[in-house]
């Protein structure tokens, strides 16, 4: 059911979120643009401007490396400004309540974590910008250290094993991080109501998780500004302003 407007929209959610015992919540770019974080994908985003660098690339090339950090830290300044918006506080307050026992992101900008969410109840399915690892031991480095190496010597390599440091993002071309995928399946399956919101659900592994739901007899809302391939069998679908949706809930 598509919501003919938003407060009926807003409405039928709280029911239905009244009504749940286990919700788990899958979050898109789209939930974090009015924190000022950019969709890459949309009109206007880095991936229109700039061909992404696919991690084979990264591991094969220097210049790709450098490319990679040098875009990573032209985006600095607005990943350190950005703060939970009323979607993630939304669903923090929805954490604490004891309705939803993790979130399933799509995103890299740790504003659940800032939100209120345990680390450890945030899977990240696509990594997290704000630190670094390398790619062949896992050594985990703060971006202030990356930043001082690259700017005297280009893109750094590992203290420990000397392989390449990259964020600690899943990059295209790159394995999914297998634990994430696995708790994010479990959870899927186990839920009762299931909410996809700012994502397209278009990429996969990732976009199976809403289908995963619904088959195994969860609700499924989808909150998201442009239609997206499941509305068809979601329960309640809801094309309004994220901020504006869930800004009810913040603090229930």
């Amino acid at each position: 059911m598509i919501a003919s407007d938003l407060r009926s929209g807003v409405e039928r959610l709280g029911d239905m979120i009244a009504e749940a015992k286990t919700i788990v919540p899958f979050t898109g770019a789209g939930i974090s643009t009015e924190c000022g974080i950019p969709d890459f994908r949309s009109p206007g985003g880095i991936w229109t401007r700039y061909r992404p660098i696919e991690f084979g690339e990264f591991v094969a090339s220097r210049d790709a490396r450098d490319e990679s950090w040098r875009r990573r830290f032209a985006m600095e300044e607005t990943f350190a400004a950005a703060r939970p918006g009323r979607g993630h506080r939304a669903l923090a307050s929805l954490y604490r309540a004891g309705k939803v026992p993790a979130v399933i992101t799509q995103n890299i900008d740790n504003l659940h974590q800032a939100s209120g969410f345990a680390g450890e109840h945030v899977i990240e399915l696509h990594g997290n910008t704000t630190y670094a690892r390398c790619i062949g031991c896992g050594q985990a480095y703060q971006l202030d250290w990356v930043k001082r190496r690259f700017i005297e010597d280009g893109a750094p390599n590992c203290t420990v094993c000397d392989e390449p440091v990259k964020t600690a993002t899943i990059s295209f071309g790159q394995m999914m991080p297998e634990e994430e995928m696995q708790r994010a399946t479990t959870l899927s399956r186990a839920c009762d109501l299931f909410i996809a919101i700012g994502s397209s659900l278009v990429v996969w592994p990732a976009a199976g998780f809403p289908m995963m739901a619904k088959n195994a007899g969860a609700r499924l809302v989808i909150i998201n500004r442009e239609p997206t391939e499941q509305d068809d069998i979601a329960d309640l679908v809801i094309r309004h302003d994220i901020g504006e949706t869930l800004g009810p809930f913040v603090g229930n």
